[in-house]
């Protein structure tokens, strides 16, 4: 065991894990006397624990993204089905920045999961748990001009307006009809307007996911309320919560010449 520090943590424990299967089969075979219980207890108590990477992302860009979609309800269009996409997704991406919702559960809402007057939905989370989300101001905004947009195709379907998914589709495969988007659409809208804003070096940096990281930072940031951000962002465990209370590398750069290099 000694000589596996010579590797990195995560190498050590795959070389720990071999090992202490060798010596399960021998046990479970009876080809040696060995104490297994010993064994793990060594392994335990020797093995280097992984490091654990912070959650990293541009918010800057993030940012430049929402700036981006938010102006979308200035433009004018052409083409109808391409303004039912723009304010799509500037619905999607602002409500993803201000809810921390995830990806499944974005695409999966339907219209009637939406209390408009109380500005917040209840749906079934990770791990099949009922859980309470809400809308900032401007995510009800961007929501509400969406559907106002969306009025005359979701008046001609045979469904009742709550059983409507909240994003729908707007291509040809649709057609008319209103379908749910799914989470690779989901991925896409992201990717389609990541290039837009950035360029095409940036897709893939930024994924629906990097919103739900910008939620939590958001949140600590304005209050510092490790609690407050574990509820919000619906983690089991706040430890989870407590790889986003760290300050970016820019902040602790601008922190630092404020106190050392102010004359």
């Amino acid at each position: 065991i000694a000589a596996l520090k010579a590797y990195a943590p995560a190498t050590e424990r795959l070389y720990l894990a071999a090992l202490t299967g060798f010596y399960t089969y021998l046990d479970a075979d009876r080809l040696a006397d060995v104490n297994m219980s010993r064994v793990k207890q060594i392994v335990k108590l020797r093995a280097r624990k992984t490091g654990q990477r912070l959650p990293q992302f541009p918010r800057e860009d993030i940012e430049a993204i929402i700036k981006t979609v938010d102006g979308y309800t200035k433009f004018s269009f052409d083409d109808e089905r391409e303004r039912l996409r723009a304010l799509r997704d500037q619905a999607f991406i602002i409500t993803l920045a201000d809810t921390g919702l995830r990806v499944h559960e974005i695409c999966e809402l339907r219209r009637g999961d939406v209390d408009w007057n109380e500005g917040r939905a209840v749906i079934i989370g990770k791990g099949d748990k009922e859980a309470v989300i809400r809308f900032s101001s401007r995510s009800m905004r961007s929501l509400k001009n969406y559907l106002s947009a969306r009025q005359k195709l979701d008046g001609a379907q045979s469904r009742p307006l709550p059983s409507l998914p909240l994003f729908a589709r707007h291509d040809r495969g649709a057609g008319k009809k209103i379908k749910p988007i799914s989470t690779a659409t989901g991925r896409n809208i992201i990717k389609d307007r990541v290039r837009q804003t950035l360029g095409e070096d940036a897709v893939g940096k930024i994924t629906p996911h990097s919103f739900r990281h910008y939620f939590v930072t958001t949140v600590l940031r304005a209050t510092g309320n490790l609690k407050m951000a574990q509820k919000l962002a619906r983690h089991s465990n706040i430890a989870v919560t407590q790889r986003y209370a760290h300050l970016s590398d820019d902040e602790l750069d601008k922190g630092y010449y404020e106190i050392f290099d102010r004359n």
